[in-house]
This record gives C-alpha cells, sequence and structure tokens, in this order.
C-alpha cells in the first residue's frame, strides 16, 4: 500500500513539473511579447531607423505649402516639417531624413512594404483606411475639410448652381466618396473626371474640360496661390464657401508596432505643447525658469532629488528640445508653411490651441 502511495505521489510530481514548465514559459513569452508592444526589445521600426542612421519619410510632392520640392530642388511644407521633427527627435538631426514622394494610389503600398518608416502625406484618417490598410493614424497635424473650387467668372456661386456639370478629382482619394455623397444629398447630376495625380489635373481645370475642382480646401488654396497670371492669377479661381467632409491629416505608421507609433504620436504633441508653454525656436535653449512642467518636458533635472524625466518611449529625454529648437513649435511650422502671411493665407481656425478655441489639446507629459 506504501508503495503504491509513493508511486502516486512520483506519478503526480511529475505531471505537475511538466505542467508547470508549459505554462512558465507561456507566461513568459506573453510578458515579454505585453512589455515590448508585441515585439523582441531592441526590434521594431525605432532600432531600424537608429540603426541605419536616416528616416524614410512618405511625402507628397505636388501640394504646395504642405508637401512640395520648392525652387531650390529641396522638399518643404508642413508634412515636411514634421518628417523633420521625427528625425530631430529620434537622431537628433532634422536633416537626416530620406523623402520618397508618393501618390495617392502608391502611399499606403509604401508603408505596408517597408518602403517607409513613416507616411506624413495630406492623409485623411478614415475608418476604413485605419481597418483595411494594414497602419495605424496618429495625431492629426492639420484639420482640414473638404471644398470646390470653380472659375471666378463660371457664375458658379454654390454646390447647388453645379447640377450636370463636370467635376475635377484625384482618383484614390476619400474626396472621390465625398463627391458622390455630396452631389447625390442634393439631388444634383454630375460627371466626375478623375486624375491619378493633380499635375494631370491642374491643365484640365486651366482647359475648361471640367467646370470644377474638389479637393480639401488647404489644396485647392495652395494650387490657387501658385496660378500664373498667364492664367489669371489667384483671383480667378474662387474657393466656395461650403466644406462639406471632415479631413483630418496626419503621420500614419505601419500597424503591429506599438513603441513606433507612441515615438511618432510624442513628436507631434511635443511641438503642440511647445507652444502652450510659450517655448519656440529662439528661446528653447535658453530656458531658464523653475516651471517644473517645463524642465520636465525639456529634459532638464527636476524634484528633490533632482531626477531627469523618461517616460519610457525609447527616446533620448531631451527629444523635445531637438525638435523644437531644430524644427519649432506647432505655431511656428503652421505659420511659415500655410499660415496667414504665406501665399496660402490660412487662418488657424480649428488648428488654434485648445485654449484659443482650437482642437489642438496634448495629453500632459508627466
Amino acid at each position: 500500500m506504501i508503495k503504491r502511495l509513493l508511486l502516486l505521489v512520483v506519478v503526480l510530481a511529475m505531471v505537475a513539473a511538466a505542467c508547470g514548465g508549459d505554462g512558465a514559459e507561456e507566461t513568459t513569452t506573453t510578458t515579454a511579447a505585453e512589455d515590448t508592444g508585441g515585439q523582441v526589445a531592441g526590434d521594431g521600426v525605432l532600432a531600424e531607423v537608429q540603426s541605419r542612421g536616416v528616416l524614410n519619410c512618405g511625402v507628397n510632392n505636388e501640394v504646395f505649402g504642405f508637401g512640395y520640392v520648392d525652387a531650390d530642388g529641396n522638399f518643404a511644407g508642413l508634412d515636411i516639417d514634421y518628417c523633420r521633427a521625427v528625425a530631430a527627435a529620434v537622431l537628433g538631426d532634422a536633416e537626416a531624413v530620406e523623402y520618397k514622394a508618393l501618390t495617392a494610389q502608391q502611399r499606403f503600398t509604401a508603408l505596408q512594404a517597408g518602403e517607409i518608416d513613416v507616411l506624413i502625406r495630406n492623409t485623411t484618417w478614415t475608418a476604413s483606411r485605419d481597418g483595411k490598410e494594414g497602419g495605424t493614424f496618429l495625431t492629426t497635424t492639420f484639420y482640414d475639410g473638404q471644398g470646390m473650387m470653380v472659375k471666378t467668372d463660371s457664375g458658379i456661386g454654390s454646390i447647388e448652381d453645379m447640377a450636370n456639370t463636370t467635376v475635377c478629382v484625384q482618383s484614390g482619394t476619400t474626396t472621390e466618396l465625398n463627391l458622390a455623397s455630396r452631389f447625390a444629398a442634393g439631388g444634383l447630376p454630375y460627371t466626375p473626371l478623375t486624375f491619378d495625380s493633380n499635375d494631370e489635373l491642374r491643365p484640365a481645370f486651366v482647359a475648361d474640360q471640367c467646370d470644377g475642382w474638389t479637393s480639401d480646401k488647404s489644396q485647392l488654396a495652395a494650387f490657387r496661390s501658385q496660378n500664373p497670371d498667364a492664367d489669371g492669377g489667384p483671383e480667378a479661381w474662387t474657393i466656395l464657401a461650403e466644406t462639406f467632409s471632415k479631413e483630418p491629416l496626419g503621420p500614419m505608421v505601419r500597424d503591429g508596432d506599438t513603441q513606433w507609433a507612441q515615438v511618432v504620436d510624442w513628436v507631434v504633441f511635443a511641438t503642440i505643447q511647445a507652444e502652450e508653454f510659450g517655448l519656440d525656436s529662439t528661446n528653447v535653449a535658453n530656458y531658464s525658469g523653475d516651471n517644473p512642467e517645463i524642465l520636465r518636458f525639456l529634459g532638464k533635472e527636476v524634484g528633490d532629488p533632482p531626477t531627469v524625466f523618461d517616460p519610457g518611449l525609447g527616446l533620448p529625454t531631451d527629444f523635445a528640445e531637438q525638435v523644437i529648437s531644430q524644427v519649432g513649435n506647432y505655431a511656428e511650422i503652421y505659420n511659415r508653411n500655410v499660415g496667414p502671411d504665406t501665399a496660402l493665407g490660412l487662418e488657424r481656425g480649428v488648428n488654434e490651441l485648445w485654449t484659443r478655441g482650437g482642437l489642438l489639446y496634448p495629453p500632459p507629459y508627466r
């Protein structure tokens, strides 16, 4: 009897040990995945970019003020500055960027294939894109809306005047769907004329192949500002008052890399928070105040005993200072590219800080 009991104890102990071993193995694997956002420590886009020493950023090269090539052959614009901001945060050098110009049709495929690290190309955040394009949208950098541009002498004063007209629209964009929805809602028959790029669309509009050109209002303002005197100058084109969609534009990264998404998010937040703090490229390096929130934000010692705050994002603790000193705060980025004193002349509107009635509201850095 005693022998049988001893044998039973041995068998149960072996079973328990085997089960315990399996469980411990699974627990270790799960915990590692949770701790790194589904990746092995040191893996992911952040590590790749830091190892490579350059950020691959997908952009537009056709929209003045947002993503375009200037007269000196350099990429410029609001979206370009956010590529530079990410590089400043991650690599300490805002110029360590390789720009990849992408059409609307190419952008999501390039992101999914890993050809770019981040897409910052006037791309609207929508449910279907979030769900089907293998990417994650991040903090909005520009709140926009779709509109319609017509020739000033066309006699068209509103969307309701556009029944039985032809409308130029870029293919592979949300504007096609918004256009169809708005005209259907108004019971307005129309003919869409689609183009793969704005370089093809613009001459068609100038040549009167279409009665209207629909796109985000910021893009329409950009193209109107660049209308040459030979075509009548900016005054020859009118953007109708109606805004018939919501178009939040901002960065997009591939799904599955939580750390990289957080990095890009907090770079955008840093530009907004800096404006809220009154920090800009002219004063951030010389800040000598004692506001603990600002000291924490800039990666300086604060508290007793003095410590430097590290939120665990994988970024240098002074990343915000690098971004602001090299690229600027949100107001600087906005005003030099698309603001009231530029050719686009866009007022801040909803792109103001929340303290001034806008939508820009960064979470606390603590």
